[in-house]
């Protein structure tokens, strides 16, 4: 079964835009965690401008299912993250000032780099999981760096999906059927939603995990968090 983890950060922004604690992140967390999904994943920026460091602290004890863990890998990223211990990290080659994800490590010009980073996780025990695009030699890198997990890029699946989806699909399929036979597994994420997540789920072998947020949260808006939650469960099945 592949799980559903839900991004917390838009949560997160509206919160800071106004102070306080409303909407409460935690809660937020747990809410969405009742109502099905299997995980939660949180990506702290070094500005804090959506997940506050604190959040990863704070939610790390309450959560009852998957903990996941993005970002650049920094000092200050991995003095957190050593810190919380979650179930998962995912490295992401963003620089701080960039507004999202967009693009996945080149595991082969990296890869000294990833490999001293993914052992220094494993050895507190944490799962790792490499933000990569779907090029088959960066599939190969990535297994040299020793992690467990690499998490498709699929910006470019989303973009190109209504115009035809088998050819949105292609190099995705390519692209996890190759991290299978290296031992990896599979996590996807970023621009998934309701439109284009089931075709994704239903040609993409041994996929463990999907992330998402921004189309999740923008949905509860008009649908309900809970509602919401569900649906994006239904098409996971």
């Amino acid at each position: 079964m592949t799980k559903l983890s839900v991004n917390i950060n838009k949560i997160a922004l509206i919160r800071n835009s106004r102070g306080g604690n409303l909407p409460d992140v935690t809660k937020a967390a747990l809410d969405i965690v009742h109502f099905g999904a299997q995980g939660i994943t949180i990506h702290p920026r070094p500005d804090e401008r959506h997940i506050r460091y604190k959040d990863a602290h704070d939610l790390k004890p309450l959560l009852p299912v998957e903990f996941n863990i993005e970002g650049y890998p920094n000092d200050k990223f991995m003095e957190l993250v050593l810190s919380v211990k979650p179930h998962q990290v995912t490295l992401v080659p963003d620089p701080p000032e960039a507004l999202t994800s967009n693009a996945g490590w080149d595991t082969i010009k990296h890869q000294n780099f990833l490999k001293e980073v993914i052992a220094v996780l494993h050895k507190s025990g944490i799962r790792t999981s490499i933000f990569i695009d779907t090029d088959l030699k960066l599939m190969d890198g990535a297994a040299k760096t020793g992690t467990d997990r690499i998490e498709l890029y699929t910006e470019a699946y989303a973009k190109n999906y209504h115009s035809s989806p088998e050819k949105a699909i292609d190099l995705y399929r390519k692209a996890a059927i190759r991290a299978h036979e290296l031992g990896l597994g599979i996590n996807a994420g970023h621009d998934l939603n309701l439109d284009n997540l089931a075709y994704f789920h239903k040609n993409i072998p041994h996929l463990a995990e999907v992330s998402i947020g921004h189309a999740l949260v923008s949905d509860a808006l008009y649908l309900g968090l809970e509602n919401t939650v569900q649906l994006y469960l239904r098409q996971l099945q």
